[in-house]
């Protein structure tokens, strides 16, 4: 559909955001979906016999035959959408229109409506938080055994590999698609039970044919949702807090990794960086620039995800009694926008480790200038085994350390390998030998490789779970 850009478009509208994601939330799928209830409800009520079989067909049949700019006409003249909308779908249902909406409330419509797009959402976001997990995957197997100065602080800490740092963003993104699932179970609709939650009007409606309960059950199985057993006007709004929040923890894993980038990808680092296209532009102004401009759009809508949760908050906590209105218009922007922001986040964050370059030359170079500093802890611990005293072999260590810090800061090799080499006073307790295994930086990794193998492992199996709760709900 051509856009016009002569008047305000949401950039999710056309620049972030997947194409499915947009789709879910489009003006003509959020109609179908409250069709798509309309039809279950009315379905229901016909096996209590208050709808026949052929008006039921007439109304199936029309499901799908949006127009939004009738309803829109509508709209205008009776400022209520969603009775604009019914009456666009009884008109085009005939006679069978007349039977549409018996017994129900607006919010017994849309609040199911949104509960299954809820869901749907969640689903293309685990799909791309195994995207990511599987690029990440084949990361950690291939850098597992490439040692990289670890930070703490943003200063030099001990070696690690580059692998094992990978699973740290791995494990943030397991906890989240965890979170994920047991969040799926909690995602219901409001079900059939009208103006207030108490089912009135529905029991009135069947006068003892069946029950609202039965109806409620009949018409949820045939949406394929759950729902809540007790609701007001609308389902509970903590739902929305808890979607948004489980959003916002996963932009919370993605900020991380991404800002982790932007800060290794420094020049004055430089061990990793994003993809850089052949003819792309870094600067306006400074032709030579290699922007990290795909990270630092992730930590943007990362920043912008982690912000929506309090206006969710909001409306579960001042929604007054059986329900006020005050939720309706801010719904409509943030349910949405959290989940195309999050999902272009996701998007990104795949292409870039998946084409992520790492330096190992450079890599490799600043692992030689700092890692014997990481490795004076093993000196310290091998002169006090030996029988010297820990307090003062930590100030001669310290002392040549700062020394050692001047020489890098000259330009030159670290030597400070070299100087506990020459020091005499280390040589009355170690042999050159114990002096060069002390510093020995191969041996300083701990189980990173065997946790690295073990992590690919956890991948793995959740791809596995994934496919199967795919196979699973298809089946449905």
């Amino acid at each position: 559909m051509e856009k016009d850009f002569s008047n305000y478009l949401s950039v999710f509208s056309w620049r972030y955001g997947s194409e499915g994601m947009r789709k879910l939330f489009s003006e003509e799928e959020n109609r179908r979906k409250w069709r798509k209830v309309w039809l279950a409800l009315a379905k229901a009520q016909g096996k209590a016999g208050l709808i026949d079989v052929k008006s039921l067909k007439a109304i199936e049949k029309n499901i799908n035959n949006i127009d939004i700019k009738k309803a829109h006409e509508i709209e205008k003249e009776i400022k209520h959408d969603l009775m604009a909308e019914l009456k666009v779908f009884a008109s085009q249902s005939g006679e069978a229109g007349g039977k549409l909406h018996l017994g129900a409330t607006s919010m017994d419509i849309e609040d199911n409506a949104e509960a299954l797009k809820l869901l749907e959402g969640m689903k293309i976001i685990r799909g791309g938080i195994i995207e990511c997990l599987t690029a990440l995957e084949a990361k950690i197997s291939k850098y597992k055994n490439l040692q990289v100065m670890a930070q703490t602080h943003l200063q030099t800490a001990e070696p690690t590999t580059l692998g094992y740092r990978l699973t740290y963003y791995a494990q943030d993104l397991l906890l989240d698609l965890e979170n994920l699932n047991m969040l799926e179970k909690m995602v219901k609709g409001k079900g059939f039970k009208g103006a207030v939650g108490t089912s009135a009007a529905y029991e009135k409606l069947l006068g003892g044919k069946m029950s609202a309960q039965e109806m409620e059950k009949i018409a949820m199985k045939d949406l394929g949702l759950e729902s809540f057993e007790s609701t007001t006007q609308v389902y509970p709004r903590k739902v929305d807090f808890l979607v948004i929040s489980a959003l916002a923890s996963i932009a919370a894993t993605l900020h991380k990794f991404a800002f982790d980038l932007r800060i290794l990808q420094s020049p004055f680092i430089y061990e990793l960086a994003e993809p850089f296209g052949e003819k792309q532009v870094g600067s306006s102004a400074m032709p030579f620039k290699r922007n990290p401009i795909k990270s630092e759009r992730v930590c943007s809508l990362c920043r912008f995800v982690s912000a929506l949760p309090v206006v969710m908050w909001g409306n579960a906590a001042n929604s007054l009694l059986e329900r006020t209105l005050d939720d309706s218009a801010n719904r409509r922007i943030v349910i949405p926008e959290a989940f195309l922001a999050l999902d272009e986040s996701l998007q990104l964050t795949f292409g870039i480790i998946d084409g992520m370059s790492v330096n190992e030359l450079q890599i490799r170079r600043n692992f030689a200038k700092f890692a014997p500093f990481a490795m004076t802890e093993v000196l310290l611990v091998e002169l006090a085994r030996k029988g010297a005293d820990r307090q003062k072999m930590h100030e001669l260590i310290r002392e040549m350390s700062m020394l050692a810090w001047q020489v890098i800061l000259e330009g030159k090799e670290n030597p400070l390998q070299g100087f506990a080499l020459e020091n005499k006073t280390i040589a009355k307790y170690m042999t050159e030998k114990e002096i060069a295994g002390a510093f020995n930086s191969k041996s300083h990794i701990g189980n990173a490789i065997e946790k690295c193998e073990r992590f690919v492992k956890l991948i793995s199996e959740a791809r596995k779970t994934e496919k199967q709760q795919k196979r699973k709900g298809a089946e449905f």
